[in-house]
């Protein structure tokens, strides 16, 4: 429970971070044209989408991993049972992890 606590507080602080010196890096003023700021716009939301999903993906596979794990020491008999649920659960935590992969490659091309 401790490291959800500080694995929070973490990314918060990186959240807040980003949201303190994201306009520095967008104050060039009036002379900024539209198709500048749609690029980085672009390309700060593919990395932040990549970001969330592999952040969200890690934390989902763990809880996962560590609740089948729970549960086959609670019930070594029924390992086999929980061992292909597992797997399932791992890849579709997974796939939703490459689909956010395929969208910021797809953002970033537009670049």
């Amino acid at each position: 429970m401790a490291l959800l606590k500080k694995v929070t507080a973490m990314a918060s602080m990186a959240f807040v971070s980003v949201l303190l010196y994201a306009p520095a890096a967008f104050a060039e003023g009036a002379a900024a044209d539209n198709d500048f700021t749609v690029k980085g716009f672009i390309a700060l939301a593919a990395g932040l989408a990549i970001g969330v999903a592999a952040f969200g993906g890690a934390l989902a596979q763990g809880k996962a991993a560590a609740a089948t794990l729970e549960g086959i020491a609670r019930n070594p008999g029924a390992s086999g049972k929980m061992f292909v649920p597992m797997i399932l659960a791992l890849a579709l935590i997974e796939s939703l992890v490459i689909y956010a992969l395929v969208i910021a490659f797809t953002l970033v091309g537009k670049l």
